[in-house]
């Protein structure tokens, strides 16, 4: 299977770094062809400019040109069968390196397209069949249901749509990380590494 693993912390010692080595390690050992974005140590910027907003609903190709380093990203997520997001939920949300991820490359002409005169978008990841999400919550559940998980619906409700009628997802979540201890973090960690195992 084509695997797509997108990470998002800034620290290489964090627990969720060591989640994505865990993930890379599985799926390796499974078979899988991986690639790899680490958007942090990529420097990748965020921002959502100007000229993409303006040409939101333009063709790719033109904005493609004029952001070249959007292109190798575009390249991985048209590539993979599976994408697999690695990363902290922060403020009840995904970091702001993969939300702007999320912001810049779900472009129109890649991800979607909104047809003239319709008011529904088409979605044109039809590569993608499996979504996984990785992460990890610095809060108690039951302080997330409250919230209502705003981060998962992003990922589950909207990310999701993108892809394939009936792409299967996984949310393997650790809450209240903040207080756990080295017994819990690692009943996680064989956790995530039994799920990957399994991906298919």
């Amino acid at each position: 299977m084509r695997v797509l693993v997108v990470h998002a912390h800034p620290s290489p010692e964090s627990f969720v770094s060591h989640l994505r080595d865990v993930a890379l390690q599985e799926l390796a050992g499974a078979g899988h062809e991986v690639r790899h974005r680490d958007l942090w140590a990529e420097g990748f910027d965020p921002v959502f400019t100007a000229d993409e907003r303006l040409t939101h609903s333009g063709e790719p190709v033109a904005k493609l040109e004029r952001h070249p380093g959007l292109a190798p990203h575009v390249a991985d997520l048209t590539w993979c069968e599976a994408l697999i997001l690695v990363h902290p939920m922060w403020w009840s949300g995904q970091p702001a390196v993969l939300k702007g991820w999320f912001d810049r490359i779900l472009m129109n002409g890649v991800a979607w397209h909104l047809p003239e005169g319709a008011n529904r978008i088409t979605p044109m990841l039809r590569n993608v069949r499996r979504l996984v999400v990785v992460t990890t919550h610095g809060s108690p559940k039951w302080v997330n249901a409250l919230q209502g998980e705003p981060g998962k619906r992003t990922a589950l409700r909207s990310v999701r749509l993108m892809f394939t009628l009936g792409c299967r997802a996984s949310w393997i979540a650790m809450y209240g990380l903040d207080r756990a201890s080295e017994r819990r973090r690692a009943a996680f960690e064989r956790r995530v590494r039994r799920r990957l195992r399994r991906l298919r």
